[in-house]
């Protein structure tokens, strides 16, 4: 399990590095870069459930202000959102940071679980 911590830790490392050019990516390398310390933290043995907590829900009321964008994709039949970087509609850049929000909340819920069971 050591070595999964080591592994998200890099992961959310790149993430961070590759949205350097995004317009929004000061937003995006702080949060990639806070659950790559988390994950960096857990690797040394080290849980912080408050921080984890506080993230979490911090991640989860994001991801929430993009559900209309979200359905809106749904309604238009989910056309891909992978196709080109550049957004051929205007929800397709949201339903991507939705989806990066949902990634990172992923990840922050198995730390949170985590760290909550190491607490105890």
């Amino acid at each position: 399990m050591k070595y999964v911590h080591l592994f998200l830790a890099i992961l959310y490392l790149s993430f961070a590095i590759v949205q350097w050019n995004d317009p929004d990516g000061l937003i995006w390398i702080i949060v990639y870069l806070m659950i790559s310390v988390i994950a960096f933290l857990a690797f040394r043995g080290s849980y912080h459930f408050w921080f984890c907590l506080v993230l979490t829900i911090t991640l989860l009321v994001s991801a929430s202000f993009y559900i209309p964008e979200l359905l809106d994709w749904i309604n238009d039949g989910m056309p891909d959102i992978a196709d080109s970087m550049k957004a051929s509609s205007p929800y397709i850049e949201l339903v991507r940071e939705f989806f990066g929000l949902m990634t990172a909340l992923i990840t922050m819920t198995f730390y949170l679980v985590i760290s909550k069971k190491k607490k105890l």
